[in-house]
C-alpha cells in the first residue's frame, strides 16, 4: 500500500480502495493521534449524497467508538460546514466523509483539527504510519471504556445556516438567483440560506439519489446553469461542487465567472471597506496574468503559492492575508472561516455586487482573462527538477518572456506523479503561445527526456 493521505485526505473508489476496514482504521488512528491528552475524545463527522456515505460513516464511527471516543454525526453537510461546527461543540476533530467533485463510486476520508484546520502533513504521516505499521492502538480499551454516539443538541443544518448569514450581513430581497446544488451536500443548506436572506430563488440538481452527486451539474459542469440565467432572466447564478467548498458563479449575461474573478471582485470590496489588511491577495502559480493586472489596477498586490488550498491558507496565515484561493472557485474568507466555502463566498460575491451598484458582468469584465496554453513534456523522473537550474531552459524563457513584453508570462511545474513536466504560457495571441509552448516542451524533452 502507497501513501494514504493525497492533498485533500484519503480518497478511492469506495469498497475497493477505500473500504469500511480502511475507514475504520482512520477512525482508530485519527482518534488516537488527534487525542492523545483526552479520556473522551470528540468526532463531528459530516458526509455528502454518495451511496457510499453511510457505509464510510459507520465504519469510521466504528473505528472511533473503540478508542474510546465519542462520535456526533451531523448527518449530510457541506464540508465547510464541519470546520465551523467543530467549534461550535467544542469536539476534538471532525470528519468529513465526501469525495468532493468526484463521480459518485468514489469517495474520501478528510480530518479538521478541533480549530477547524485541515491537518498538518505530520500529523497525517503519523496516523498513515500507525495503518502502514499495523500498530494496535486500542487493545486495552474494553467495557465501560468504551465511546457512544451522541446526539447533536440542535439541528447541525439550521446552526451552519445561522452562522452563514451573519457573515453577510445583507438583505437580498429583490435579487433573483438560480442555484445549482451538485445534487451535493449543500442541497438543503443553500436554498435556506439564500430564502431566508430574501432572495428569489431556483434552485436545480438538489434531488440526490446516492449517485447522481456531480452528474452532469455543479461548479464542474454549469452549462444548464448558464442557460437557466440568461432564460429566467436572473440576476446571477450559482454553482457549488459536490461537498460545497467551491464556487463557480454565472453573471447575468450567462458568462462564467471563475475563481480569479471572484477574487477580484470581493477583494475590491474588501479594500474600498478598508478590511483588507496590507492591501494583499493570496493566490497559486496559476491565477492568470490578467488577474494580476486586474489587481494591480486599483493597488493590491498578490503572495503567489504553490497549487493547492492548503498552500494558499498556510501562506495566509502567516501573513495575515484575508482572502485567497484558486480559479478553480475554492476560495477561503480567514476573517469568516479556516477553509473554503461554497456558500459563503457567494454570499461574499453577492455582496460585493450590492454594495457596488453595478452588474456582475461589468464587475467580472474588469478582468481580461488571458489565453492559456498547457503542454506536457515527456521527461525521465530523475530529471524532472533538473530544468531548474538548466542556463539553455533559463535563457528560452528569459527570451519568450522578453517577446511577450509583459504581455504574458511562462509557468514550468513537474508533475507530482507522472514523468512529465507542465508547460503553461499566457499571452494575448493564442496562435503565437501555443507555438511557443509546444516548442518550449520539445526542447524540455530533447534535453531531458
Amino acid at each position: 500500500m502507497g501513501r494514504l493521505f493525497g492533498t485533500d485526505g484519503v480518497r478511492g473508489v469506495a469498497n475497493s480502495e477505500l473500504t469500511p476496514e480502511l475507514a475504520f482504521n482512520l477512525g482508530k488512528a485519527g482518534a488516537y493521534v488527534l487525542s492523545k491528552d483526552q479520556q473522551r475524545p470528540v468526532v463531528l463527522i459530516a458526509k455528502d449524497t454518495r451511496i457510499s456515505g453511510d457505509m464510510l460513516e459507520d465504519a469510521i464511527s466504528a473505528g472511533i467508538l473503540a478508542m474510546g471516543g465519542n462520535v456526533i454525526k451531523a448527518g449530510v453537510l457541506p464540508t465547510p460546514a464541519v470546520a465551523y461546527l467543530v467549534k461550535y461543540y467544542q469536539a476534538d476533530a471532525g470528519v468529513v466523509i465526501s469525495a468532493s467533485h468526484n463521480p459518485f463510486e468514489y469517495n474520501g476520508i478528510k480530518f479538521f483539527n478541533g480549530e477547524g484546520f485541515k491537518l498538518d502533513d505530520d500529523i497525517e504521516d503519523e496516523i498513515e504510519d500507525i495503518i502502514l505499521r499495523n500498530i494496535d492502538v486500542n487493545s486495552h480499551i474494553t467495557g465501560d471504556r468504551l465511546g457512544r454516539c451522541l446526539e447533536a443538541e440542535e439541528d447541525a443544518i439550521a446552526l451552519y445556516a445561522e452562522f452563514l448569514k451573519k457573515t453577510a450581513d445583507m438583505d437580498l430581497s429583490g435579487m433573483k438567483l438560480v442555484i445549482d446544488c451538485a445534487n451535493g451536500a449543500s442541497y438543503k443548506v443553500a436554498e435556506k440560506v439564500f430564502r431566508e436572506l430574501g432572495a428569489d430563488v431556483t434552485a436545480i440538481h438538489n434531488q440526490p439519489d446516492g449517485v447522481n452527486i456531480n452528474e452532469r451539474c455543479g461548479s464542474t459542469h454549469p452549462e444548464e446553469l448558464q442557460k437557466l440565467v440568461v432564460s429566467s432572466k436572473a440576476d446571477m447564478g450559482l454553482a457549488f461542487d459536490g461537498d460545497a467548498d467551491r464556487l463557480i458563479a454565472v453573471d447575468e449575461l450567462g458568462r462564467l465567472i471563475d475563481g480569479d474573478k471572484m477574487i477580484y471582485i470581493c477583494a475590491k470590496m474588501l479594500k474600498h471597506n478598508e478590511v483588507l489588511p496590507g492591501d494583499k491577495v493570496t493566490a497559486t502559480v496559476m491565477s492568470n496574468i490578467g488577474f494580476h493586472r486586474a489587481l494591480a489596477k486599483i493597488g493590491c498586490n498578490v503572495d503567489t503559492t504553490q497549487v493547492g488550498d492548503r498552500y494558499v491558507l498556510e501562506s495566509m496565515l502567516k501573513t495575515g492575508c484575508v482572502i485567497g484561493g484558486e480559479q478553480s472557485g475554492h476560495i477561503i474568507f480567514l476573517n469568516h472561516t479556516t477553509t473554503g466555502d461554497g456558500i459563503l463566498s457567494a454570499l461574499q460575491l453577492l455582496k460585493a455586487v450590492r454594495e457596488s451598484g453595478i452588474k456582475p458582468s461589468v464587475l467580472a469584465d474588469e478582468v481580461t482573462i488571458y489565453p492559456q496554453v498547457l503542454k506536457n513534456a515527456r521527461i525521465k523522473n530523475e530529471n524532472k527538477k533538473k530544468y531548474l537550474s538548466d542556463p539553455e531552459i533559463s535563457a528560452e524563457i528569459e527570451r519568450l518572456e522578453s517577446m511577450m513584453a509583459g504581455e504574458g508570462r511562462v509557468l514550468i511545474r513537474p508533475s507530482g506523479t507522472e514523468p512529465l513536466v507542465r508547460v503553461m504560457i499566457e499571452g494575448k495571441d493564442i496562435e503565437q503561445i501555443t507555438k511557443l509552448a509546444e516548442n518550449l516542451a520539445s526542447l524540455l524533452t530533447k534535453r531531458f527526456g
